[in-house]
């Protein structure tokens, strides 16, 4: 086949070095920096390609990086999905062969764009921030770990993010690796070459100094805003027993004595992670009541996920819930998720992928809920992200829209292991405090929990598979960005411009 011919030694060892390099652009294992050149190698092979060659090297390129990214998929679906290995490690590359995709069409279009007169550097981050945003919208859309992302560490940075959301990082990402790759490469105009690099530290000097000015904002209006102690409770609940009858008792335990133990101010809040309660919240019996006596021994608002049900039509359907208790002992108010992982809540497609029907034994089948409503917390209201919720800006933005000023994700990362899942997970719910301008709070089984102010800095966390509580104080902010207003139209204006360029270059001789 002609695409194959270019994979000599070469292209294919650099093609595999732009895989590896962005998936250490990403926690666990690597640091941000990376993302910053590594799409140099990638860009270097594609010169002189066909579109068939593109595709296949892109392909590699993706398939490197995808599978270092989410290798623990493989953890979740043995483990807990019952697959044999070999089923689950073919699950996984099949997710990783999609996501690769992306990266194919991405190098083709360099190529295509290329062809007709116009450089990589316009092209190349409109592009990838263009198929970033389809990627994360298409289908039930998967955002997991999108290039903004490997920058969550980088507080001034990131602060972009409450005008641009995460796709104007995308694109600055990649507009840097253009001008690297022109500045090493090539040397026939270098007047050229000087004018990019002179614009890209242009931008992100401009980007860096927006980022210190918001920071130093920010921390004039936490002075003024109404202010809550809360008490993140990871109770470590092993995720082979959590759903065992004998061991309900024991769990709450857990759960009340961390609780009582951690707050000591009227008023409170109180986090527990998603599914704390591994029973029906919902039937009034003793269970019930004891939580209800933590909640008002606390003298605190109780904030905690358990599994509910409602019956339609003779039938009976499971829902994923947060349930908040006010200090006086009466359930205010009741979250059910509505952004269900498919594949651990649901099956999408069950007709056709019988076999897929397993992966949902050890989560139970799940139906959404009607809509993003903040929970009403003492005058002010709460948005509640359950699990993977945090993953998908446009839920805390609807949240924001409706008046939400601090957002608290819960959620069970016991399922990833020691991978580094709960990691990324973390990573990615930085930027939805960012976008907003929200303070999150994040309860997590076995870790990470984490409370993030709005400038996206992580204030405290905890360990992974630790039986822990930890306090804070976070701010109610009730101040809507332009991202909360407007949600992305940065990625939108990057369609718009990628449909421009062809008008204005010509192709060239």
């Amino acid at each position: 086949m002609p695409a194959f011919r270019a994979f000599t030694p070469v292209n294919l060892v650099l093609s595999v070095a732009s895989g590896v390099l962005l998936f250490f652009s990403f926690p666990k294992f690597g640091f941000g920096i990376f993302a910053w050149f590594s799409l140099v190698p990638l860009l270097y092979v594609l010169r002189g390609k066909s579109l068939s060659e593109g595709i296949l090297i892109g392909f590699i390129t993706g398939l490197v990086c995808n599978i270092g990214i989410i290798y623990w998929v493989t953890i979740v679906v043995v483990k807990y999905g019952y697959l044999p290995f070999y089923l689950g490690v073919l699950v996984m590359l099949l997710l990783a062969v999609y996501l690769s995709v992306y990266v194919s069409i991405f190098s083709a279009g360099v190529i295509f764009f290329r062809g007709r007169g116009i450089p990589e550097i316009i092209s190349a981050p409109l592009l990838w921030t263009c198929l970033e945003y389809g990627k994360s919208n298409f289908f039930t859309g998967l955002p997991w770990e999108n290039l903004a992302y490997s920058q969550y560490l980088n507080t001034s940075l990131i602060q972009i993010a409450d005008i641009t959301g995460i796709y104007g990082i995308t694109f600055l990402v990649v507009f840097i690796n253009c001008v690297l790759y022109d500045l090493i490469f090539v040397h026939t105009k270098k007047r050229k070459v000087l004018s990019e690099v002179v614009i890209g530290c242009v931008l992100v000097a401009l980007v860096l100094s927006y980022g210190v000015l918001r920071i130093d904002s920010l921390r004039e209006t936490l002075k003024d805003a109404r202010s809550v102690k809360v008490a993140l409770i990871q109770g470590n609940i092993d995720q082979s027993i959590k759903w065992n009858p004998r061991y309900q008792s024991e769990t709450l335990n857990t759960y009340r004595d961390l609780s009582l133990g951690a707050l000591q101010s009227e008023g409170g809040l109180i986090v527990w992670p998603e599914t704390a309660v591994p029973l029906f919240f919902q039937n009034v019996d003793d269970n019930h009541r004891d939580i209800l006596r933590i909640a008002k021994k606390s003298k605190s608002y109780l904030l905690f996920g358990s599994p509910s049900f409602v019956r339609e039509e003779g039938e009976t359907h499971l829902l994923n819930s947060a349930y908040l208790i006010s200090p006086a002992g009466n359930v205010v108010g009741k979250y059910d998720k509505v952004h269900l992982v498919p594949y651990g809540e649901y099956v999408p497609f069950r007709s056709f992928f019988p076999f897929l029907e397993k992966l949902v034994v050890g989560a139970g089948d799940f139906c959404s809920g009607r809509g993003y409503y903040p929970l009403e917390m003492n005058g002010e209201k709460v948005g509640v992200l359950i699990c993977f919720e945090s993953i998908f800006p446009e839920i805390s933005r609807e949240y924001r829209k409706r008046g939400a000023s601090l957002l608290v994700n819960i959620t069970n990362d016991a399922w990833f292991g020691k991978s580094s899942a709960p990691y990324q997970h973390l990573s990615m719910a930085v930027f939805r405090a960012v976008e907003n301008r929200l303070c999150l709070v994040r309860a997590a089984n076995t870790g990470i929990s984490a409370i993030i102010g709005p400038t996206g800095k992580i204030i405290s966390k905890t360990g992974l598979f630790e039986r822990t509580s930890f306090t804070g104080t976070v701010q109610f902010i009730n101040h809507k960005t332009f991202y909360s207003r407007y949600g992305d139209l940065f990625a939108l204006l990057c369609l718009v411009l990628l449909i421009l360029p062809p008008f204005f270059f010509r192709k060239r001789a």
